[in-house]
């Protein structure tokens, strides 16, 4: 997730966008749709005032949450009034108050800002409210999710070898196998903040819980200067000893029946510019791209460790966003393919090229994942500039939220489709910020019928206001928005 940016002195908490704490009305089967008023009633040298009107087309609801993206880098929310507002990167969340939260049928609300800018003031597109495009109709979810019957054999033992086949992951015997499951955050920031190797149990007990949930696979950020043993890292818990202990995790999953899926979740590397998650050069948070400097040992190292054991997935880099710096989507898939020298990105880039050929060269068959731009929430030019591989044994990934451009049903069809039907595609994030499970819902409702997989984010017992928490305890009491999941899984999981 890209949020999760700030290196925190304790571990258990991390930031999410705005940090809202609101219950959503299921859209499962609600009709939803909105309508935008969008003005700059006053402009001065570097501020402006933005009035903004909403109208619910749709079923009514208690409390909305109303989102859009500023064009331009360099606007910026400054205050806000009648919502709780919010931005990260260039996302702006506005949320229902006490007062305000109830909107009927064809009811309207209005809401403002104050803001700084410069060089443009470009009016922003791409509203959504309660996680649906504002395009001034309505659409109707279906009210009764799609049967899936579960094609992946149950794990009476260890996880199954896989490998790509078409658009599926199969087994040696040719089974189909799609990935449900969850993220279990924490190698990726608590070794680099000195706080240990993970954040909570990571056990045999923790791991039975997930069992109980029908969890089938389990995905694992790493932090790749951990994984290294760089100087920035404490000494006790980076080398050898972090590597030790990713091991022992990911064999204990794989004893379970659970499909690993090994990730570079923070990377090396000063990026200052567009969408920056600090001004730090050290792995403490997303970077835009890969770097040249250790990315490509640390898989050499990973693809090592795991190398003749393909019920291990590798999963290349968590949330690329090479486009942001530089400056549109061409320069960044060519960025994202090709690395180097990447305008806007000061350090050199390893490209995904460079890491599959990495990866290859230490002999790993392993099934390699690879997202998109966008913090991989845009797969559009995916297949175009997908990497080549000897073994064409690479599948697409993608990370779903509710704040997220694309978080519709058109934009799946659009974008994420025609991928699925190329290649094995699987959504290793999946969320919203509501602590609700309406948008993840309809989400999986899409996934189920596109044979997409998917895994909420994440098995960790942070409060589920602050970010997109699936439990309040290792034993595996569901959230209110890991509920959701808990209950899907029950359904199309073995």
């Amino acid at each position: 997730m890209r949020l999760r940016t700030i290196a925190l002195a304790t571990a258990g908490l991390l930031t999410a966008a705005g940090s809202l704490a609101l219950v959503l009305p299921s859209a499962s089967a609600a009709t939803a749709g909105c309508r935008i008023n969008y003005q700059i009633s006053s402009q001065w040298p570097g501020g402006f005032q933005g009035d903004v009107a909403i109208t619910n087309l749709g079923d009514p609801v208690s409390s909305w949450t109303l989102g859009f993206d500023f064009p331009n880098a360099a606007q910026s929310l400054t205050q806000g009034w009648n919502a709780t507002w919010a931005q990260s990167g260039a996302h702006v969340t506005a949320a229902s108050l006490g007062w305000n939260g109830t909107l009927g049928t064809n009811a309207t609300v209005s809401i403002g800002f104050t803001g700084a800018w410069s060089g443009a003031n470009p009016v922003p597109a791409g509203f959504t409210l309660n996680g649906v495009a504002c395009t001034g109709g309505t659409t109707t979810p279906p009210t009764t999710p799609p049967t899936t019957t579960p094609t992946s054999p149950p794990p009476t033992g260890a996880a199954p070898a896989l490998k790509v086949s078409g658009n599926k992951l199969v087994t040696a015997a040719g089974a189909t196998v799609k990935l449900y499951g969850v993220n279990r955050s924490g190698g990726e920031f608590a070794c680099i903040q000195g706080n240990g190797f993970w954040d909570g149990p990571m056990d045999q007990a923790s791991i039975t819980a997930m069992r109980a949930w029908k969890v089938r696979a389990v995905r694992v950020p790493l932090n790749e200067e951990c994984w290294l043993g760089t100087a920035n890292v404490p000494a006790a818990y980076g080398g050898t000893a972090y590597q030790n202990q990713v091991k022992a995790y990911v064999n204990l999953l794989a004893q379970n029946g659970i499909t690993p899926i090994v990730e570079m979740h923070w990377n090396y590397g000063l990026y200052t510019g567009t969408s920056s998650g600090c001004a730090d050069v050290k792995a403490t948070c997303q970077k835009p791209m890969p770097d040249a400097q250790y990315a490509p040992s640390f898989w050499t190292g990973v693809a090592t460790a795991f190398k003749g054991n393909n019920a291990v997935i590798l999963d290349l880099f968590n949330e690329p966003y090479p486009e942001r710096a530089t400056g549109d989507a061409t320069s960044g898939w060519k960025c994202w393919r090709d690395g180097g020298t990447c305008t806007g990105i000061p350090y050199p880039v390893a490209g995904f090229q460079t890491l599959v050929n990495s990866v290859r060269a230490t002999g790993a068959t392993n099934v390699i994942l690879i997202g998109g731009l966008a913090y991989s929430n845009d797969l559009t030019q995916w297949l175009a500039y997908k990497p080549s591989d000897p073994l064409n044994n690479i599948g697409a990934f993608a990370h779903i939220y509710n704040f997220n451009t694309c978080s519709t049903t058109s934009c799946w069809n659009s974008q994420l489709a025609p991928v699925a039907a190329q290649v094995p595609l699987t959504l290793t994030e999946i969320g919203e910020n509501d602590c609700a499970h309406g948008f993840v819902d309809g989400l999986m409702d899409w996934a189920d019928t596109q044979g997409v997989g998917y895994l909420g984010w994440t098995w960790n017992t942070w409060d589920c206001a602050a970010g997109p928490s699936l439990i309040s305890d290792y034993n595996g009491t569901a959230t209110a928005f890991g509920q959701g999941l808990k209950d899907r899984l029950a359904r199309v999981s073995s």
